[in-house]
Parts: structure tokens; sequence; C-alpha cells
């Protein structure tokens, strides 16, 4: 390994020697795709860089990055740290109060952005952190009126850094070599499941332990394609499209837009692909309707060979003894269902699929591998730079987070609470010490706030949130996140939130999917005027309850989860939503305040009502706010008696 090389600027450089001519961006831009080559990714980010020290950035300063994944956005992360500054990418959904806290917390004075939708909210919010000097946007569509003091295009920017550039040779040169594995490389805001978010700050040697740690493990090369569509400010993204890109060379991919990403995919056909669940979720979703579509033979088939991928496909892919007849009839399979359905999917050339940021149901996890894709779980937390544990090959299990990751260590406290120590680990909250001291202690373990335990083969498994896992009455351990989990595996159910701590039952609130319910309802003539009217029908209350049942019969099999089936449920009358807090933008539920929101409904699962009337507030789009109202109906649902476990 190249052991100079303990900055990403450095890095930059040797790409730019080694492979001048390999594609090492792409982007596709009104339905074209357009390539950078290491070479000329040097140039831009060499302008970039004099560009911002011409108009005053300095070592030790933040810069904001906000926008979708685009080539000039990383570029702006190393062109910052070049300079010895520090890249702080920001959810580029997040309203303006949460950009106001982050932009106040970081002290930012410089920003480049994508678009004028970007520029604007950074103009609104003015009045709440007025203290942005210099603005740069990407795309120049609809900025040709703007004419605030400080703002001006990238192509401008880097006009001003060449100039520069002639003007002082040898400083940037000079800057890159000042720059030291020690320094801060990014400050990643966490997505403040619990509070405010905490800025960790993470140094180039942590990021670049866990690059060429990921990448040796999974023996990555520089011909490897990924696609970069995730929130930059997201640790996952920052180790996959940056670090780990960064340290093997492999071509970093940006789809056109968010709309675009899996006509995108099917087009680059990604040889290494990362996705929270909520993705691969969806992308079954879309499947199923598909084959609810479908004709009768077409769907007769596709039943007939997933069920024999369910037997043998897991086997298959990990190298184990299969009977011929399986082999046989999987590879009938592969001809006429997995090879078409991967290919729909984007998926026929990946290698190495990985998925985090929230625990996966076991039955997803085995249908994409059951369908020969190589999916694997790693598990992680911004403060490690999102390498905590990893699966080897052949060593999958579907219930398990894997072994830890090499470098690292793991054990558990008392508790039953995962403590990590790895060259990986935060520098540091930002400005925040005493948080800093709360997760890290005297022997420098770090606190991940997860429960877990191991398996006897050194698996480490999660069970939960360690603050969410609970104890029922009856003595049984209640962890809500491996039931919602099972309930979101069924393509009509979107999001599931369940109740049981300290209580006698479990009950349960509903999102629907609407695409995949409305698709439903349409096949079947139900008239409905949207969501709210269509989360409300008997027929889609039938619906629901058939598939808490069937997580009811999984439960009862289960001697540590058989308490834990659901009895009574409700349909919510609104999308759980990260707009109205109910969600963190990574999508994770905000337990708490759900619970505070919507006390009267749980009072009513638990005290017996039939039905129950809300009105919530809820923000639209447009930054508006309305009222939505229900009266909702509540249900109880089988349960089935705990099935012991053969001796």
């Amino acid at each position: 390994m190249h052991t100079q090389n303990e900055t990403f600027p450095r890095w930059l450089l040797t790409h730019g020697q080694l492979r001048p001519g390999k594609p090492a961006f792409r982007e596709k831009y009104l339905g074209i795709w357009q390539t950078w080559t290491w070479a000329q990714v040097n140039d831009e980010v060499r302008a970039l860089a004099c560009g911002l020290a011409a108009i005053g950035f300095q070592r030790g300063m933040n810069l904001a990055i906000i926008g979708d994944n685009r080539p000039r956005l990383y570029w702006s992360m190393l062109a910052a740290q070049c300079l010895g500054g520090v890249p702080v990418p920001l959810y580029q959904d997040a309203p303006a109060a949460d950009m106001a806290y982050v932009l106040e917390n970081a002290e930012i004075r410089y920003a480049i952005v994508e678009d004028q939708e970007q520029v604007d909210k950074l103009t609104e919010l003015q009045s709440l952190y007025p203290h942005i000097e210099h603005v740069a946007y990407d795309d120049e569509r609809g900025m040709r009126h703007y004419r605030q003091q400080g703002l001006l295009s990238f192509a401008r920017l880097q006009e001003l850094g060449r100039d520069w550039d002639k003007a002082n040779p040898g400083m940037f040169d000079a800057a890159v070599k000042a720059g030291k594995g020690s320094d801060n490389a990014i400050i990643l805001y966490t997505s403040g499941t619990t509070g405010k978010p905490k800025g960790v700050c993470q140094t180039h040697s942590a990021l670049i332990a866990a690059g060429t740690g990921g990448v040796g493990f999974e023996h990555l090369t520089d011909e490897e394609d990924i696609l970069s569509y995730l929130p930059m400010a997201w640790v996952g993204d920052c180790l996959f499209s940056f670090a780990q890109a960064m340290t093997a060379g492999f071509t970093v991919n940006c789809p056109e837009s968010g709309d675009t990403v899996m006509t995108d995919m099917r087009e680059i056909g990604p040889t290494y692909y990362f996705a929270p669940p909520r993705v691969f979720e969806n992308m079954l979703t879309t499947v199923m309707i598909r084959m609810e579509d479908a004709g009768a033979i077409k769907r007769r088939m596709f039943h007939h060979f997933m069920a024999v991928a369910r037997r043998s496909g897991a086997a298959i892919l990990d190298g184990k003894p299969v009977p011929l007849s399986d082999r046989l009839a999987y590879a009938v399979g592969q001809v006429l269902v997995y090879g078409p359905l991967k290919n729909v999917l984007g998926l026929s050339r990946v290698r190495v699929a990985y998925t985090a940021g929230a625990a996966i149901g076991p039955d997803l996890f085995r249908f994409y591998r059951s369908i020969g894709v190589n999916l694997k779980q790693f598990y992680g937390s911004t403060e490690t730079c999102a390498y905590i544990c990893l699966q080897p090959d052949g060593q999958i299990k579907f219930d398990s987070v894997g072994l830890p990751a090499p470098g690292v260590e793991v054990k558990l406290a008392d508790n039953g609470e995962v403590l990590v120590r790895s060259p990986t680990l935060m520098d540091c909250y930002y400005k925040r010490p005493d948080a800093t001291s709360e997760a890290i202690d005297a022997d420098g373990y770090f606190h991940t706030g997860d429960a877990g335990l191991f398996d006897h083969e050194g698996h480490l498994k999660i069970i939960d949130r360690a603050a969410d896992v609970g104890k029922m009455n009856g003595g049984a351990i209640f962890a809500p996140n491996y039931v919602e989990n099972k309930l979101k595996f069924f393509p009509f159910i979107k999001e599931a939130v369940v109740f049981g701590d300290r209580r006698d039952e479990v009950c349960a609130f509903i999102n629907i999917d609407m695409e995949a319910v409305g698709n439903w309802a349409e096949r079947r003539s139900i008239a409905y005027s949207g969501y709210t009217d269509l989360a409300a029908h008997p027929q889609v209350y039938g619906l629901v309850r058939d598939c808490i049942e069937q997580v009811n019969a999984d439960l009862a099999a289960e001697p540590m989860m058989s308490d834990t089936q659901i009895h009574r449920y409700l349909v919510l009358h609104k999308e759980l939503d990260p707009d109205d807090d109910e969600l963190t933008r990574t999508r994770k539920v905000r337990r708490k305040f759900i619970a505070e929101k919507y006390a009267v409904l749980i009072e009513a699962l638990y005290s017996g009502k039939q039905s129950q009337y809300i009105e919530t507030q809820v923000k639209f789009e447009d930054g508006r706010s309305g009222l939505v109202a229900a009266d909702l109906k509540i249900e109880s649902c089988k349960t089935f008696p705990a099935i012991q476990a053969a001796a």
C-alpha cells in the first residue's frame, strides 16, 4: 500500500500518476454520461482549491457542501482538504432550521452547493444564520439574474483558481504537502435520533484505515464501478464513494437525479453496490407489484422458481453442498427468472452488495441471496467511519452482522451494549468535549448505544438500540426493531412502530405502502381518494391483518420472541415523515417523539377501544402546514401458542 499517502489529496495525486487515463467519475447529465479521468480530476480539484484560496479559504476552515451526489461536490471535498480545510456535507433535503443549526455549529463562512434550490435555501436562512460570505454553485440553470455579493459559479471559481495558481507557484503543492494523517478530513453530522445532531470529526488516518480495510477485505480493485446516490452527508456514502473510491481508485458514477436512479443503475451495472434496507425493500415491492400484474403462467413460474431459490439459492452462493436435482432446478431458474430479475434491478454485475444503516429483516436478506446477489450486512456508525463488523464470504448468517472487521476490537458491556476500539474511531464530537468523553471511555472504547450478543462462532447479533430494548410485564425481552423488520418485509407495509415495553402485550401502528396497496386496490376495483381514505378501507385492514398474523406465526416459533406477538393494531392516517420529525433523515423511527405525539392512539390501543379520533398537524412540501383528521379503527389479530424448540 502507498504508505506515504496519509491524506486524501495525496491519494488523488497518486492516482493521477498511476492511472491518469482511467475513469474516476461519471455523471449522467441531460441523458448522456460524462466521464472524467483521474488526470482530469487532478486538474479540476487543483483549480478549485486554488479558487477557494483566492477568495480567502484557509487551513482549519470548514466548507459546507450541499446537494445531490455530483462529481463537482466530491471534488469540493478534496479541494477543501488540499488546503487543510474540512468539508462538512449537509443533508440536502433538511429543513431550514436543521440546516441553520449545522451551519452555525460548524461556523460556516464558505459553501459550495449544487443548484438554484440550494442557493435559495441559504438565502432564506440569512435571518437564522447570516455569516455565510461566499457561495459557489455547480448548476448554472436559473442563476442568470442572481446578483448577491459573494455568489459565484463553480466555473468562475475555477477561473480565479487558475489565475491564482499562476500568480502563486508552488503554493498548492506546499499546502498538500503540509497535510497530515492526524488532520480532520471531514465533519459528518449524526442524524439526531435522540437530540440535536452532533458533528463527528474524522481524521484522514481514520477514514483511510476504514477505506483500505474494506477494500482489502473484499479484494476490490480499480476496475470496480459504484453508483453514488445516497446522501453525501451519510457516513455510508463517505466510506464507499469517497474513502474506498479514493484508496482503491475505482469509478464513482452519479445518477442524473433521485428519480432516475434505477434506470441509471441498469445502464452502469455496478460491480459493487450499497443501499440501506429501505432501498432493498422498495426494489422487492416493485418486483412483487409487477408479478401481481403478470399473466397466470408467468406468475406460477415465478413462484415455483422462488421456492427453489429459497430452498437452495443461498447455499449455492456460499459454495455449500446442494442435491443435484436442486442444482439443476436452480440453473433453469437462473435462465428463466433470477437472471432477468437481477437485470431489471440493475444487479447483474454486482460482485458484492452491502446494506447498513438499520437492521435488515432476515426474510429480505434471504430473498436477495437466494437469487444469487452476494448481499452482506455490515455494521458500523458515523463515529467509527461505518466500520465495525463485516461478513466474510461463505460465512453469511441472516441474523448476524458478521465478525469484527480487521483491526477492530469489539466487546460487550455488562448490560449487553456493544463497545468498540478501532483505528477508525472518530477524533471527537465537534465542540462537544462533554459528549466525546461520554461516548469514549477511559480505555478508548466507543459506546455504540446498540444492544448485541455474540453467537458461538463469534458473530455479532444486534438486537436493537440499547435504549429501545425493553422488558414486557411477563419478563420477556422486547426488541421493537426486530418485530418491525419482520412486518416491513411485506410489500404492503412501508413503516411499522410497535409498543410493548413495560406492558402486558404488543400493539402496533402501521403505515401502508401507497404504491403497493394502491396497485392491489385498483386490481380489486376499490375506489379511494388518497392515502387517508385508502388506509381506512376495511379490505386494506384485512390485508394488513393477514401480514401481522403471518409475523405472529413466525414469532411463535422463536423461543425468545414468542411473547412479542402483536395483539392489536391500527393503520395510521398519514405517512410517517422526516419533515414532521417522526423519522430521522436516514428514515429511522424517532420512537420517543412518536410515543408523545400519538399518545392518544397508544392509549386507545391498550384500553380496548374500537376506534379513536385524531387530528394531526403536517408540513407540506411547499413549507405550508395543515391538519389531517381521521377516525381510526382499531382491530385485534390472531396470536399463536409458542412452539417449543426441539431438544
